[in-house]
């Protein structure tokens, strides 16, 4: 079997739905006897008290991408989801039929801009959090 670089291993996994990269992984894991975690972004607990909400949101740093809406182009909005992750088409048709939905968690700035961009764009109402 000829070695595939890393440009085709990664553009072989970009055909995969998310089900089906999961299973992958864990066989991986058998196989090799290792544990792929990958970083997971995890909503912290509000920390009690206003002051400490507001010191939060000056240093905030990373943020969630919510769908709120999907409004009238619904089939833009859903190209639009599966351009910013990883999912496939029924995946990313799930995410924004059952709105509110977060799209992306735990990004920068920049990025979540962005995307807010790209789906009010397409016709969606967002929020960022």
């Amino acid at each position: 079997m000829a070695k595939l670089s890393t440009e085709e291993l990664l553009d072989a996994f970009k055909e995969l739905t998310l089900i089906e990269l999961s299973e992958f992984v864990k066989k991986f894991e058998e196989t090799f006897e290792v544990t792929a975690a990958a970083p997971v972004a995890v909503a912290a607990p509000a920390a009690g008290g206003a002051g400490a909400a507001a010191e939060e949101v000056e240093e905030k740093d990373s943020f969630d991408v919510v769908l709120e809406a999907a409004g009238d182009k619904k089939i833009q909005v859903i190209k639009e989801v599966r351009a910013l992750t990883s999912l496939g088409l029924g995946e990313a048709k799930a995410l924004v039929d059952g709105v509110p939905s977060t799209v992306l968690e735990g990004a920068n700035k920049e990025t979540a801009e962005k995307a807010k961009a790209q789906l009010e764009e397409a016709g969606a109402t967002v929020n960022l959090k």
